[in-house]
């Protein structure tokens, strides 16, 4: 399932960029929280690149990433899937990036990063703002399944209220570290068991059962990590 979209910028770009602004000081916090979250995207989907994306007005900036290199935390905003994939109303995807190649990105990033695969959502303001996209990035072609762009979807969600919460919490005179190491902590504990099943799964016959079994405890333990979240964030923002 491979699509390109060709929305044109939005009309309301000045409006998007102010919108976005306050979401760029997270982008160069060193907060671990937002580090296990792409982490988690990129175990999540057995990638080895996860990323959240801010597209400014020339650039994008990548600094919440999972496997990047140092030096690429920002790129033209003209050279990256990501400006085009924040513009879609769908989850973005582009299954073989090797045998059809896009001109929407620059060959420097695809040969640097070896870009073969790319899925992507867009993060939205409660204003319905586009700011970014979540994505996720593979080396080699693979299939992206329906309730796999859904689960993206909704991790997206989730991402977007851990953004929105960060800001909010940053406003307040006090506010509970505690909690914020609680989402953390799931955060964590999440990852280190899709690890366990993905190490588990990479073990067996890839359509056997045991792997099938394997997967499916993967796909309820990310269910089951974002609607603890969800409850964490309305909590935390009651």
């Amino acid at each position: 399932m491979d699509i390109t979209p060709l929305a044109p910028l939005p009309v309301d770009e000045a409006l998007r960029l102010q919108a976005l602004r306050p979401y760029q000081l997270l982008n160069t916090m060193r907060d671990e929280t937002f580090s296990e979250l792409v982490r988690l995207a990129a175990k999540l989907f057995n990638v080895p690149i996860g990323i959240v994306a801010f597209v400014d007005e020339e650039e994008v900036s990548m600094g919440l990433n999972y496997g990047l290199p140092p030096d690429m935390d920002r790129v033209d905003r003209g050279e990256t899937l990501c400006s085009v994939a924040m513009l879609s109303e769908e989850t973005t995807v582009f299954e073989n990036l090797h045998d059809h190649p896009c001109d929407l990105i620059s060959p420097f990033l695809v040969k640097r990063l070896n870009l073969g695969f790319y899925a992507g959502h867009t993060l939205r303001t409660e204003a319905g703002y586009p700011i970014g996209v979540l994505c996720v990035i593979g080396h080699e072609a693979r299939t992206f399944s329906e309730t796999e762009s859904e689960l993206l979807a909704r991790l997206a969600t989730v991402v977007m209220g851990l953004l929105d919460l960060r800001l909010h919490l940053l406003q307040q005179p006090t506010w509970n570290q505690q909690l914020w190491e609680a989402i953390y902590a799931r955060i964590e504990s999440s990852v280190t068991r899709l690890e366990t099943l993905g190490a588990l799964a990479a073990w067996e016959a890839e359509d056997g059962p045991t792997a099938q079994a394997y997967q499916a405890s993967a796909r309820e333990e990310s269910l089951r990590v974002m609607a603890v979240l969800t409850e964490q964030i309305q909590a935390l923002r009651a």
